[in-house]
C-alpha cells in the first residue's frame, strides 16, 4: 500500500526479488494539467501495472466493497509505504499483521515530513524504521531500524533518494524476518525509546507558512531551513523592489557566511553582478538558487541579469 516514487521503489525491490505481491492499494488518479482533464497514476500503480499487478484506488479506506476486495485477496502479510492511514478493520486484516516503512529513526519525527523537519531542525542523523500498525501516527512496535548520516549539503531531495533505496532495503530485510518467524517476532513498544530523548520532535505535514524564511534567526537556521525544503515545496520569501513592490522568491540552495554586522535582519547586499547576501542576526545568507514566481529555476548571477534589487 502506497502511492508516490518513495514507495514504488519498495514494490519493485520486492517484486524483483521473486516476492509474491497479491495485489497494490494506491491512491486514485489525480487530475493534472491546466483544466484537470487528465488523470495521472500515482507512481505506485504504474509500476504494480508495468508487472502485472492487480491495482485497487479506494477513495476511502472504509468503503466497504473496497474492504470486501481485500479480504478477497486473503494476503498473509500488508506492507505500507508513504500511505493514508489504515482503519483498524484494514490492518488488522492479515494474519502475519501490517508493518510500515517511516523515513525516521522512530519515536522521533511522527509525521507526514519526517525528511523535511530532520534537515530543518539541523539533525546529522536519520533513517528508516520498520514497525507494526496500530491506532494512533506512527506508534506502533518497532521492528527494524536503520540509520544513514545527513550531510552538512544534504537537501531534502538528496535524503529522500537515499532513505528511498535504504528504506526498501529495509523492508526486505523485514519481510524476511517475519515469514521465518511466522508472524511472532519481538517488537519493541515506542514508550521505552522515548524515555532516552530530552525532546521528541513532531513532523507534521509541510504548510505555507512552514516555507516562509525568518530572517531573524541565526545563519545556520535558515541555511538548514532553506536545504530541509528543498527542492520541494521550496522556503520561500519576498524581495522589495526599488519602486516597493513586492518579488515572491523561493530559494533552493544558499552558502552561511559568519560575519559581524549591525544592519537589520533581512536588509539586502548585492554586487548587482554576482551575489545577493541576506543580513541575518550572525552573517548573511548567500543566495545561489532561486526562483523567481512565474519563472524557471536560476543561479543568482542569472537572476541579476535580468533584476536590479
Amino acid at each position: 500500500m502506497g502511492t508516490p516514487p518513495f514507495a514504488a521503489e519498495s514494490l519493485r525491490t520486492l517484486v524483483e526479488d521473486g516476492y509474491s505481491i497479491a495485489a497494490v492499494v494506491t491512491a486514485p488518479d489525480k487530475p493534472v494539467g491546466r483544466h484537470g482533464n487528465t488523470l495521472q497514476p500515482s507512481a505506485v500503480k504504474q509500476y504494480a501495472l508495468s508487472v502485472g499487478l492487480p491495482v485497487l484506488q479506494p477513495e476511502s479506506l472504509k468503503d466497504e466493497t473496497f474492504i470486501r476486495e481485500l479480504q478477497r485477496y486473503n494476503a498473509n502479510l500488508q506492507i505500507v509505504v508513504a500511505f493514508r492511514m489504515l482503519p483498524e478493520i484494514v490492518w488488522k486484516m492479515p494474519e502475519l499483521g501490517t508493518f510500515n516503512l517511516h523515513a525516521s529513526l522512530l519515536p522521533q519525527y511522527r509525521g507526514a515530513a519526517p525528511i523535511n523537519h530532520a534537515i530543518i531542525n539541523g539533525e546529522t542523523e536519520t533513517g528508516v524504521t520498520t514497525f507494526f500498525l496500530e491506532n494512533g501516527m506512527d506508534t506502533g512496535k518497532i521492528i527494524l531500524q536503520q540509520q544513514i548520516p545527513i550531510g552538512e549539503s544534504d537537501d531534502a531531495g538528496i535524503m529522500h533518494d537515499k532513505l528511498m533505496t535504504l528504506g526498501a532495503r529495509l523492508v526486505e530485510r523485514t519481510l524476511e524476518i517475519l515469514i521465518l518467524a511466522d508472524g511472532h517476532i519481538s517488537a519493541l513498544p515506542q514508550h521505552f525509546l522515548t524515555e532516552t530523548y530530552e525532546v521528541l520532535h513532531p513532523a507534521p505535514k509541510i504548510s505555507r507558512e512552514t516555507c516562509r524564511i525568518d530572517w531573524t534567526k541565526s545563519a545556520a537556521e535558515i541555511y538548514n531551513h532553506i536545504r530541509g525544503l528543498s527542492p520541494h515545496p521550496g522556503a520561500w520569501t519576498e524581495l522589495t523592489a526599488p519602486k516597493g513592490e513586492k518579488l515572491p522568491l523561493k530559494i533552493f540552495q544558499s552558502e552561511k557566511i559568519f560575519e559581524k554586522h549591525s544592519l537589520p535582519c533581512g536588509t539586502v547586499i548585492s554586487d548587482g553582478k554576482k551575489h545577493i547576501d541576506i543580513a541575518v542576526s550572525d552573517g548573511y545568507i548567500r543566495l545561489q538558487s532561486l526562483q523567481p514566481s512565474g519563472r524557471k529555476r536560476m543561479n543568482a548571477k542569472e537572476f541579476l541579469n535580468g533584476t536590479k534589487l
